[in-house]
């Protein structure tokens, strides 16, 4: 027989206590009314009794307004097999499910059956899409549980293959399409999403240099719908409180544009001012219906990425992965090997060979750390040495970028030394670190490395561009050259050195806990000293420290519990600057939010906001939009 406990919940003032349903008629807060609460059985109702500390709090049950099929069609809801006899009788389930009711262990043993059997990996990204827009608790566990083996699927490199085939195998929209044909609809399509109780946060891209494979047109939008998945699994996001945009602002792949089956604009890309007014027109509805979001900018082009970061940084909290996240694990991995090495930070000297954007936002948190650690902006600069196409980058260069010029060397520094060669360049810089990010694969020869140990007995070097055929050198050449005692963190994954474990420098160990961090705080702005303090925060954890061989930043496995304490660092820092808004939103049944000042206190509220891809009990209850997501 089924036992549900119906429970009746009152509209209330956060300072005045609710005994009766007459205190409904108490003066509105945000605050709201549910009809009727049923918990359906004993779990639900015990969880039920347990009040939010906010409204991200993962204790207590689920409120559910779905019945039957449209139960079943939500991934967020959705349980499958593992709905229990309780709830296949309360939400009309009984007749379209098997009779057996299987655990979560058991649905997870399956689906990894059903993708080891797959044989290519972008056959394997297919089914991990499907699983995802059919079961979200299923997906994210079965990825946590073979994180190391299933990224490379669902990220880079597989992503950026169905990235490229994405108007051919589309099978179901996902995310938000803005077209900059139709600026004027843009707060109309975001409408679809809900308003400011329904997103957290929002991962926006054009497109135009996605994942080292360059303009895929709207294509682009899986990028943001693999990025948000990485803050689930990784940052502890809910699924539901994201929103993946895709602007579609035209293409300049000609591939794409003459194909017939291609599904965006067939115009080239919209440049200048059309492109920054739409930006604009973007941002601000953005801000507008949902003013807590966080904006995480993702695969723009050199040319605007950078400029979009710094003119709305203010405007709305916003984050640069490829700018910001690059350089924050790049600087934590760079952190760590000073600190085992017993180097001081404000005396190391860096030598950045290739200065894209990738290239220069780690100069540019280099710098920052550098300032918060007690340099000045100048003496930090030049600290650091930049080269590209042309060699090393002067400052009688014509043609450099704003932002290039600012790391680039005096000519008369450099007068009789070919600045256009690598070795003479690090004979004269005696670099402490030196970092790849120019695509050139084997750029960082024998003779190369070799002279750079010579005036650094324990060099520090991150080959960091992809794919691995990019590398500049493979770790094991590296070892070899060096005599094993060079410190190595790489762009992509790589088996261990005789021994020595080789840590990628992935920016899945920062971005996702630097955005949680600022969901969390609610904060106004993700300022450079926040990114900072979750430099610190990663660096501290590396296992180097314990070991000689691991390596410099913590394992991958690891991930969700160093995004936990990343995010702590961040909202402290956010405290501390007061750009946190968190303490004036009210609690889901009275009072204000209060947030720790202890680092462990405040590790525990974190904690206890980060979803989990865990069956909870769940609550049915009557859809008041007032309350209710608008995501299924």
């Amino acid at each position: 027989m089924l036992k549900t406990i119906r429970i009746r919940h009152i509209r209330c003032s956060s300072t005045t206590a609710v005994k009766s349903a007459t205190a409904s008629k108490t003066k509105p807060t945000s605050i709201h009314t549910h009809t009727i609460k049923t918990p359906v059985g004993i779990k639900a109702a015990l969880a039920a009794l347990k009040p939010k500390t906010t409204r991200l709090s993962i204790e207590g049950p689920i409120e559910c307004d779905l019945e039957g099929f449209h139960l079943l069609n939500s991934p967020i809801f959705n349980k499958g097999s593992a709905f229990t006899k309780e709830e296949r009788a309360a939400f009309g389930l009984e007749g379209l499910l098997p009779s057996q009711v299987n655990s979560l262990d058991e649905q997870v043993d399956r689906a990894y059956r059903q993708f080891s059997y797959l044989k290519t990996p972008l056959a394997k990204n297919d089914f991990c899409t499907s699983l995802r827009i059919q079961n979200k608790v299923l997906y994210y566990e079965l990825v946590r549980r073979h994180i190391r083996e299933m990224l490379p699927i669902i990220y880079t490199p597989t992503e950026g293959d169905a990235i490229a085939a994405y108007s051919h195998r589309f099978r179901k929209p996902e995310g938000c399409f803005l077209d900059i044909t139709d600026p004027d609809s843009i707060d109309k399509r975001l409408s679809a999403y809900g308003e400011d109780k329904d997103i957290d946060y929002v991962v926006v891209s054009d497109g135009e240099g996605i994942l080292g494979i360059g303009d895929q047109g709207v294509g682009g939008i899986r990028i943001a719908i693999a990025k948000l998945g990485l803050m689930t699994l990784c940052g502890g996001i809910h699924p539901g409180r994201v929103l993946p945009i895709m602007l579609d602002v035209g293409t300049n792949n000609e591939k794409l544009r003459n194909d017939d089956l291609y599904m965006g604009n067939k115009i080239p890309r919209v440049r200048g001012e059309e492109y920054w007014s739409f930006i604009d027109k973007f941002i601000h509805a953005l801000k507008n219906r949902f003013p807590s979001a966080v904006l995480h900018y993702e695969d723009f082009g050199v040319s605007t990425g950078r400029d979009m970061l710094y003119k709305y940084r203010d405007v709305i909290p916003s984050f640069n992965d490829d700018i910001q996240g690059t350089g924050a694990v790049v600087m934590a991995s760079m952190t760590a090997a000073l600190q085992y090495t017993n180097r001081e930070l404000l005396d190391a000297q860096v030598l950045i060979y290739g200065a894209g954007s990738a290239g220069l936002g780690i100069a540019d948190q280099i710098v920052n750390h550098m300032v918060s650690h007690g340099a000045t902006p100048e003496q930090a600069r030049k600290s650091i040495h930049a080269m590209d196409r042309r060699g090393l980058i002067l400052k009688s260069y014509p043609d450099s970028s704003p932002t290039q010029h600012k790391y680039a060397d005096d000519d008369a520094d450099w007068e009789g030394v070919n600045t256009k060669n690598l070795v003479e360049v690090i004979r004269k810089v005696k670099p402490t670190v030196l970092v790849g990010c120019s695509t050139q694969a084997g750029a960082f020869t024998e003779e190369v490395i070799k002279e750079m140990y010579k005036h650094n007995s324990q060099p520090v070097v991150f080959p960091l561009s992809n794919p691995t055929r990019l590398h500049e050198a493979f770790p094991v050449d590296i070892m070899k050259w060096t005599d094993n005692n060079a410190l190595i963190a790489t762009g992509s994954p790589f088996q261990p050195v005789d021994g020595y474990y080789i840590s990628e420098n992935n920016n899945c160990f920062t971005f996702p806990g630097i955005g949680l961090g600022a969901v969390l705080s609610r904060c106004t702005t993700i300022s450079d000293t926040m990114v900072s303090a979750a430099v610190d925060q990663l660096a501290s954890l590396s296992p180097k420290m314990a070991n000689p061989k691991n390596g410099l930043l913590p394992r991958l496995e690891e991930i969700d519990e160093v995004s936990a304490l990343v995010a702590t660092a961040v909202i402290l820092q956010s405290l501390k600057e007061g750009t946190a808004r968190v303490e004036s939103e009210e609690k889901p049944n009275g009072g204000f939010v209060e947030v720790p000042r202890d680092f462990n206190q405040c590790l525990k509220w974190v904690r206890s906001q980060m979803w989990k891809p865990i069956y909870r009990p769940l609550v049915h209850v009557d859809h008041v939009p007032e309350i209710h997501t608008f995501q299924y």
